[in-house]
């Protein structure tokens, strides 16, 4: 399936994973709201995803912005006997329009296999919450050839959600300083999207499709040079306003204002 950026608006997520303190927090979303005001009106969607007890300091910091808040993880059922989990329902109220489901960290640290993830998004679907699905392969894997064996199991319990998008991580890049090559994040994309294709046909070209693993000032610009490349998932970078900012900068370009798109 050949790509059509048209009707995808760029997408740049920073992940804080268990990072900062509200005092913390509220100075990078301040200058993170200042910052992305400086750079213009035609910018990329822009959201960051801080631990829980942070959220309400992200909202209320980042608030009239533009820029959104999602949770980084939430529990399948709405409510419950579940100590130590976060409901969706919980996530909205706090102000959260996003959610990350299935994080490599997650898959890999928490058991969390491909059907909890497919049922997160739907919960998460279900209460408004818009789900960034994270899949992505080991080195392991990627060394033995199955890269797109595990982008296929992981892609086959999910349905075409309302607002669901889809974060390629390579689970070797993630924290390593080792990122794929654009042309390596390129092929991955493109498979993911002809396989969205083939299930759901035409809503494969409006899937937004991130890259996430050690996402850079340095790289980020070749990244949003590839075609079925529709922004990226960072995280370290996204703890440091500027080069957070710089990366934001690289997807810009692909941004159209708001009013042409549909």
């Amino acid at each position: 399936m050949s790509s059509d950026r048209a009707g995808r608006r760029p997408f740049v997520a920073g992940n804080w994973k268990m990072h900062l303190v509200r005092r913390e927090a509220d100075a990078l979303c301040r200058k993170l709201r200042d910052g992305a005001k400086a750079l213009g009106s035609v910018l990329p969607e822009i959201a960051v995803f801080p631990s829980f007890p942070l959220l309400g300091t992200a909202v209320e910091a980042l608030a009239a912005s533009g820029i959104g808040v999602g949770g980084q993880d939430l529990r399948a059922e709405e409510w419950g006997a579940f100590t130590g989990d976060v409901s969706g329902r919980q996530l909205v109220d706090a102000g959260a329009s996003w959610v990350l489901c299935g994080h490599s960290e997650r898959r890999q640290l928490h058991g969390e296999t491909d059907e909890l993830v497919a049922s997160k998004a739907v919960a998460a679907a279900r209460v408004g919450l818009r789900p960034v699905v994270c899949v992505g392969e080991s080195r392991e894997q990627r060394r033995a050839g199955e890269t797109f064996a595990v982008l296929d199991r992981q892609l086959a319990p999910l349905d075409a959600l309302p607002g669901l998008l889809l974060a390629y991580e390579p689970v070797w890049a993630i924290g390593s300083g080792e990122t794929a090559t654009p042309e390596v994040a390129q092929v991955a994309h493109a498979h993911l999207r002809r396989r969205w294709g083939e299930r759901f046909g035409s809503a494969a070209l409006t899937l937004r499709i991130l890259y996430g693993g050690s996402v850079t000032p340095e790289n980020s610009t070749g990244l949003a040079a590839m075609p079925d490349v529709d922004g990226a998932l960072v995280g370290g970078a996204s703890l440091d306003p500027g080069r957070f900012l710089a990366i934001i900068s690289s997807f810009a370009a692909l941004a159209r204002p708001s009013e042409e798109l549909p």
